[in-house]
């Protein structure tokens, strides 16, 4: 069996945001967000996956969002994305989401004790905070200097770095280990793990996620999709390593310059502006200020 890539838009919102993936997405959240505990019961995916219609465009496919209802019957809203790409103003673009889906959820007249709590789960394929040693890091409100929580828990803010999770497949424990594994290495796994495939929703996803039952169009969409990510990649590595480049030669030219000032200086008030500019290369009005920088 060949996977697709779950990190890929595309198949993230296929395998957990598909009209049939309701117990998939509950088996994800109650395994992330409330530590394996049934709390999530029911959920309705509010922009459910459809087939691709127009092939090629980057944003068909947005963050999955769902109303869940927990345990006690109280309801929240939670947005979930994947996120490959540490793109310039992602962090402001999670907070900006989490406050819209916040602040939306009322019409005008209605009063602020009708607000939902909002959970923004992120996954990132990359690492955010190199301070953390912990896969998965939680942010609330909180007071400045006693660090006291804000009397309403509303917002939260969560973050699953996918590089930090390094356990191997005989190392997997919980269900959280293997929702990760999964994310990590669905595309290079060549059937499901048993390990793995004791856990219905996640045989399931590996199910959804088989190549084999894509459609041709929805085959041409997840190529399209690795395509730009890894043109992405290649873009932000080449710069990088242009500005690498770029740093080192500006380096050395700074160096070559103070080079010729330290020579200049030692030479003041031996011989003429005209001598010390031949000798070191700088121009006599360099030379000059030099003098007046050293009376």
């Amino acid at each position: 069996m060949i996977f697709i890539n779950p990190k890929i838009d595309f198949a993230f919102k296929k395998i957990f945001g598909s009209e049939d993936s309701k117990d998939i997405l509950i088996s994800f959240l109650n395994a992330i967000i409330y530590e394996e505990q049934p709390v999530i019961q029911d959920l309705e995916i509010l922009n459910p996956y459809l087939a691709p219609k127009i092939r090629g465009v980057k944003d068909t496919y947005l963050d999955i969002k769902a109303k869940i209802k927990d345990v006690d019957g109280s309801d929240r809203s939670v947005i979930i994305e994947m996120q490959v790409l540490n793109v310039e103003g992602f962090e402001k673009r999670i907070l900006y989401n989490a406050a819209k889906c916040y602040s939306t959820q009322l019409t005008t007249g209605q009063g602020y004790h009708l607000l939902n709590p909002v959970i923004a789960l992120t996954i990132t394929d990359f690492v955010m905070f190199e301070e953390l040693d912990s896969v998965t890091s939680r942010f609330v409100l909180k007071e400045k200097d006693f660090l006291i929580d804000y009397p309403i828990y509303d917002i939260e803010l969560i973050f699953v770095e996918l590089p930090k999770f390094k356990k191997q497949l005989l190392e997997l424990e919980t269900v959280v280990d293997k929702w990760f594994y999964f994310l990590n290495q669905a595309r290079s796994l060549k059937d499901v793990p048993e390990v793995m495939g004791n856990i219905p929703e996640i045989k399931k996803a590996f199910y959804i996620a088989n190549q084999a039952n894509l459609t041709p169009d929805e085959l041409e969409d997840q190529e399209k999709s690795e395509i730009f990510i890894q043109d992405q990649r290649g873009a932000i590595s080449k710069a990088v390593k242009d500005s690498f480049q770029q740093g080192i030669q500006q380096g050395i030219q700074q160096g070559i310059q103070q080079s010729k000032v330290d020579m200049a200086k030692k030479m003041l008030n031996l011989v003429d502006d005209r001598t010390i500019s031949q000798v070191t290369g700088l121009a006599i009005a360099e030379v000059e200020a030099l003098k007046g920088a050293n009376p």
